[in-house]
């Protein structure tokens, strides 16, 4: 298993100033949660971590997470729990590791891959659907694949492939019904068309009835600040 090594620093001072410090500076506070054990405060360089994501998008993988702790530090093989991102800007602002055991098994997700195209798309005009984007899988850390891939060149109109018929790396359990469907070819979508028997059953087309639209609260609230105002000159003519 290729080795990747992400470089952090055990955290000492928490808060949300502190955390919101260390995001001025390029770096996301951070937490590594292990099995048995407690959890463990640490700041990863903002930029260091998109390069890691950048290289695995999409992906359940394994890294050696480097955790400095003044001259001395500490390899811990992690799996990425969760990131948090900023509700506007879309950046990271948080990260939560789970430390794991390499001759332990676990359960990811992987996305499932579809290569070549489908003889029912490319010659009959069907349409590729993908019913399973991810799988559930359970293997060994060192045994996660990047992705499940599917061939789906011989695939006609109304062909679909199930976990069944899935080449599955050695080492590697699918954890869904084994009669699942993943990939199917499927007709293209028409929007129907009603006949001229279907028209002449139900008489006279009608018309469609009036859309009314529907006013903002703050369109609403200005409307009404606009007729008061309007009663109030008609009352000031009146006098």
């Amino acid at each position: 298993m290729e080795q990747i090594i992400l470089e952090a620093q055990k955290r000492t001072d928490f808060g949300t100033a502190r955390a919101n410090r260390l995001r001025k500076h390029a770096f996301i506070p951070a937490v590594v949660y292990g099995e048995g054990k407690g959890s463990l405060n640490i700041q990863v360089a903002l930029k260091d971590f998109m390069n890691l994501l950048a290289g695995h998008a999409g992906e359940s993988f394994v890294f050696t997470l480097r955790v400095k702790d003044g001259k001395t530090h500490e390899d811990k093989s992690v799996l990425i729990k969760e990131i948090q991102y900023h509700p506007v800007r879309d950046s990271v602002i948080h990260v939560d590791f789970n430390e794991i055991s390499l001759t332990k098994t676990i359960k990811v997700k992987v996305p499932v891959a579809a290569k070549g195209e489908a003889v029912g798309v490319k010659q009959d005009g069907g349409m590729l659907e993908h019913i399973l984007w991810e799988l559930e899988i359970e293997c060994l850390p060192t045994k996660i694949p990047k992705a499940i891939e599917v061939d789906v060149s011989n695939l006609k109109i109304g062909d679909s492939v199930q976990i069944k018929n899935l080449s599955i790396p050695e080492g590697v359990k699918v954890l869904h019904d084994q009669e699942a469907s993943v990939l199917a070819v499927v007709h293209p979508k028409e929007e129907a068309i009603p006949t001229a028997e279907e028209v002449a059953a139900g008489g006279e087309v009608k018309e469609e009835p009036e859309v009314i639209k529907k006013e903002k609260p703050e369109e609403a609230e200005e409307a009404a600040e606009g007729k008061g105002a309007a009663k109030e000159k008609e009352k000031e003519e009146k006098k």
